[in-house]
């Protein structure tokens, strides 16, 4: 089991726990011999048996092959369906294979899914996230990590500055300028493999430190704040009143460029969490969900950013010349198949009502876990926020991430994820929490919050 972020839970006994976790784990590996089978055979071809590290490296329990998903739900290679509250890591807040989405990607792959050209779909994409979202021009990605990444750049080239403010518990994607973190006062690359000056040009403050922000950019040498609306990959950490207000007016008072990151609070609402709170950004990142399963990433701007775009620089001479092109796109990026599934996704699914439903449905969420919560005695906080709810071992809400991680236990999630996998829920990762899909029902919810009950009657003796 992980050793990660161990802090002691409220109301639970840690001899318990890894009773729990061992039981548990037995029972979900002995259920699933042709996941086993697959891993190893999988192993000769690709590290850890997997085709992407995260497959195996997000769960503390035996990795899991998948077969189909229809909906809310997805069943196994052996068998074993599961009621999905993870969305894929927020990237099937559609549901598994919506049926406007599933039909315009095979007419578009009958039809050519990828030309290198421009398409009408793509007209109609940009102009439906420019309604949302409130910034007239956009371009489209392979994902939200690229967007982030051309985001990052478009800043640097308005500014004519370099350095990137982020916040302590953010997550922007696999990208170079954000994957640094704090360590004991000092910024360094969080993962093994990223370049060693990289954190030079990464300034780390706490969410919800309005101060912290005013003196960083008052040095006047940052090109861009990038943050979420919430923090939601150290749990749900939510904005303080006056916050988001105050990054606002410190970047427009020193030529800093502000980008939301609405990759994971999508589901939020119809133009995201930030529309639901008033953020006024300058570039807004999406992506995931709106590819209603399809690789998709956009990000929008502000004019004066898009004129940095309106005309192309020169392409690269023989002699590898610099050009006057700002460094954006990819050969699938934009792609027929792409806005054939965009448009799909945000006309037909992702809509008004969806949106209202599954705010509903995120509260009825919310509630039950409450109520299981007191009916067992744990004193613990719960989440809300809107389609996505969550919960932590401890009465305090946290205000920032290192507040966030000290509330959490490692052990007890390992242990309360694979329990509900045995019992065909799929619950969230430790760093986010259970959420509602457009094709989740009210049924689907209570069904969720009875085993939860179970579960967490059981975590308290």
């Amino acid at each position: 089991m992980s050793t990660v972020l161990q802090s002691v839970p409220f109301g639970v006994d840690h001899a318990r726990i890894d009773a729990i976790y061992q039981r548990e784990v037995a029972v979900f590996a002995a259920a699933r011999p042709r996941s086993a089978a697959l891993v190893e055979r999988g192993r000769r071809s690709m590290p850890r048996g997997v085709p992407m590290a995260w497959f195996s490296g997000f769960w503390d329990h035996p990795v899991v092959y998948a077969a189909s998903g229809a909906g809310a739900t997805f069943t196994d290679v052996d068998g074993i369906e599961y009621l999905d509250f993870n969305l894929a890591d927020s990237s099937t807040f559609c549901g598994f294979a919506p049926e406007p989405v599933a039909e315009a990607v095979a007419r578009r792959m009958r039809s050519g899914p990828q030309l290198f050209l421009a398409d009408e779909n793509a007209i109609a994409v940009a102009e439906e996230l420019a309604r949302r979202f409130g910034l007239p021009k956009w371009q489209l990605t392979l994902s939200a990590s690229q967007a982030n990444i051309e985001a990052i750049r478009l800043a640097r080239a308005a500014t004519g500055r370099s350095r990137v403010l982020v916040f302590d518990g953010k997550y922007h994607g696999l990208i170079d300028d954000t994957l640094s973190v704090l360590n004991e006062g000092r910024v360094t690359p969080e993962y093994v493999g990223l370049p060693a000056g990289a954190p030079a040009e990464t300034v780390i403050v706490p969410f919800n430190d309005a101060e912290a922000v005013t003196v960083a950019l008052d040095r006047r040498d940052i090109a861009c704040v990038i943050t979420e609306p919430a923090l939601t990959n150290t749990g749900i950490v939510v904005a303080e009143p006056g916050f988001h207000e105050a990054v606002r007016a410190a970047c427009t008072r020193t030529g800093t460029v502000l980008i939301v990151d609405e990759t994971h609070t999508l589901m939020c609402g119809f133009n995201g969490l930030g529309g639901r709170i008033g953020l006024q950004p300058d570039m807004v990142t999406v992506g995931k969900a709106i590819g209603g399963g399809v690789p998709f990433g956009a990000y929008g701007m502000c004019e004066p950013i898009a004129d940095l775009m309106s005309e192309p620089g020169s392409m690269p001479a023989a002699s590898g010349a610099p050009t006057g092109e700002i460094a954006t796109g990819g050969t699938l990026a934009g792609s027929a198949l792409q806005t054939a599934a965009a448009r799909a996704a945000l006309e037909h699914v992702l809509t008004q009502e969806a949106y209202q439903r599954t705010a509903d449905l995120g509260a009825r969420l919310a509630d039950g876990i409450e109520d299981a919560l007191a009916s067992a005695g744990l004193p613990w906080s719960v989440d809300r926020l809107w389609a996505k709810s969550g919960y932590r071992p401890h009465p305090e809400r946290p205000q920032n991430g290192a507040d966030a991680r000290a509330r959490f236990s490692s052990p007890l999630s390992a242990a309360m994820r694979v329990w509900l996998a045995n019992r065909g829920i799929w619950e969230a990762g430790w760093w986010s929490g259970p959420a509602v899909s457009c094709a989740t029902t009210a049924a689907d919810v209570d069904r969720y919050t009875a085993a939860f009950a179970e579960l967490v009657d059981e975590l308290a003796g």
